[in-house]
């Protein structure tokens, strides 16, 4: 088939084609303006994922530190319910025959009662007294006689009491015991 193109035809293809030309020409700075765009977003989110796992690691270490200390935390109370109830246990309990106490005098007027001889005496540190000073057993003067006296007491299951435990031989007095 022969066609006969005519300077018209050929004057609107032309125009057709810069239309083209400029219709490819906005599309196509378009498509790389719309491109740019996602890039920039795709750097964007990219920047938020990275902060994101960054603070995701620190809050995990962080946790972990927490739940080390929990888990140290936990066993200190552990073992405190364990010693309460140690405690309990012995208080329900009650003393027991030969039990000792000590109770600290100073000039003859309780200070204080201990469990054990060695605890008053830390104690009489607290109070100005040398904390080297060598304890040695009071003989029979009156406890007021002594500016610290530690007396000793043991329990007595028979009398439900605590008595003495350096009680003196009695003396005779006149020919009686």
């Amino acid at each position: 088939m022969i066609r006969i193109v005519t300077a018209a035809r050929l004057e609107r293809l032309g125009i057709e084609a810069s239309e083209a030309r400029e219709h490819a020409r906005r599309t196509s700075g378009a498509a790389h303006d719309a491109f740019g765009r996602h890039v920039r977003e795709l750097y964007k989110a990219t920047g938020r994922a990275e902060r994101a796992e960054t603070v995701t690691a620190e809050v995990g270490v962080l946790l972990a530190g927490a739940v080390a200390e929990l888990s140290v935390a936990q066993q200190e109370i552990l073992l405190k319910d364990l010693e309460i109830r140690r405690l309990r246990e012995e208080l329900r309990g009650g003393p027991r025959a030969g039990d000792p106490l000590a109770v600290l005098l100073h000039h003859g007027e309780p200070v204080a009662v201990y469990a054990c001889r060695e605890d008053a005496f830390a104690d009489t540190a607290t109070h100005g007294f040398p904390p080297d000073h060598p304890w040695k057993p009071c003989d029979e003067r009156p406890a007021s006689a002594f500016i610290w006296r530690c007396e000793t007491f043991t329990y007595n299951p028979a009398s439900n009491g605590f008595h003495r435990a350096g009680l003196s031989v009695p003396r005779a007095l006149g020919g009686a015991a």
